[in-house]
């Protein structure tokens, strides 16, 4: 019931947000739906709180930019609603829509360099030092109590049981024996991408942002499980790779074969990038969507909106509990293909531990 209570609050939060931008629209003749969708999953400069009396409510972010004139530190508030700051504005169309530019000596749009902490790098702040917080609370019990005279409860008694499940049940069975020295790297993937999730499903500030469903963010962490598999790999994968098990014609004096073990080492990690960038952008598309048909369907008469509404909250409501299964089963899903492909790295260990039982 407690669970219920939280969605349905959220779900609510979360139209309240859609409303004020369908209200703009509305004012204008007409719903945008790709706009509001957009809008939400999409990064910016600003952190987009709600609006009041009309006007937007928005936390400023630091913009850090190097353009044709030098360094320039400040607040996005500076160029909110196409406001130009020492050359410095936000483009609302072309190839550079919604990104600092400065306008280049041909009168073209040049983008500068930028590491502005924009609303998904201040989200992925958060989350890391909320991440940090919880695991420290959880090691601060263990430090002051026996575990194995008293069980942990609670909020820690939650994490243990996660890490044990994840560390016992997918971690040692995927990797094998050298799972230790992977363990680490794969906990905090998890829980990173868990996280991060579910603020991503929470509609109102410090959540909302679209963090995992960015493919800047996804493709980080896919390269980390690369670099885990190829940089602790054994000689017996390596042979796999430029000398695989087939027919000696495959192999020699053409290595076809071999381009495509090569290819596969790079195809592993873009499909753990595309994968969850795709089911969790998917996801927070289709709440908005949902949701948005309320407003469109308003324009159509009281009667057809009233009913539309209903639908739509019905639909909501499951959706937002779908997307928290999404946020566990996607997180789960990623760690335990890069522990596979781990594992994968290093048949040696198996070869070994087979002897040994033997």
């Amino acid at each position: 019931m407690r669970w219920l209570t939280v969605i349905l609050i959220s779900l609510l939060a979360f139209i309240s947000e859609i409303a004020g931008q369908a209200a703009d629209a509305h004012a204008e003749s007409e719903v945008d739906v790709a706009e509001i969708i957009f809008g939400h999953i999409g990064d910016s400069y600003g952190w987009h709180i709600t609006e009041w009396n009309g006007r937007h409510v928005v936390i400023p972010l630091p913009c850090i930019v190097h353009s044709s004139t030098g360094w320039h530190v400040f607040m996005s508030s500076k160029i909110e609603h196409g406001h130009e700051y020492e050359g410095l504005f936000i483009a609302q169309e072309g190839r550079y829509a919604d990104k600092i530019v400065e306008v280049g000596e041909d009168g073209e749009l040049v983008r500068p360099f930028d590491i502005s902490i924009t609303k998904n790098v201040a989200s992925l702040m958060f989350g890391s030092l909320l991440l940090v917080v919880l695991v420290l609370s959880c090691a601060r019990w263990y430090r002051r109590n026996d575990a194995s005279e008293k069980a942990p409860g609670g909020f820690t008694g939650l994490m243990e049981m996660m890490v044990m499940m994840v560390h016992d049940d997918l971690i040692k069975d995927a990797v094998g024996p050298s799972y230790r020295k992977y363990a680490p790297y794969l906990l905090t993937a998890f829980f990173f991408i868990f996280l991060n999730n579910l603020l991503g499903i929470v509609p109102f500030f410090p959540g909302g942002a679209n963090l995992t469903g960015n493919i800047a963010v996804t493709g980080v962490l896919a390269i980390c499980t690369f670099l885990a598999v190829n940089l602790f790999a054994d000689r017996h994968y390596w042979k796999e790779i430029f000398w695989p098990d087939g027919p000696i014609f495959l192999k020699c004096p053409v290595p076809i074969l071999q381009v495509i073990e090569i290819l596969g080492m790079f195809t592993k990690p873009f499909s753990l990038m595309v994968r969850l960038f795709a089911n969790i952008m998917a996801g927070h598309a289709m709440i908005l969507g949902l949701v948005s048909v309320i407003f469109v369907a308003a324009k159509i008469g009281p009667v057809i909106g009233g009913s539309m509404t209903a639908i739509t909250m019905v639909f909501g409501v499951f959706m937002d509990c779908l997307e928290l299964l999404v946020a566990f089963i996607q997180a789960y899903v990623f760690t335990m293909l890069s522990a596979v492909f781990i594992g994968l790295s290093r048949p040696g260990d198996q070869h070994h531990e087979t002897s040994c039982h033997e």
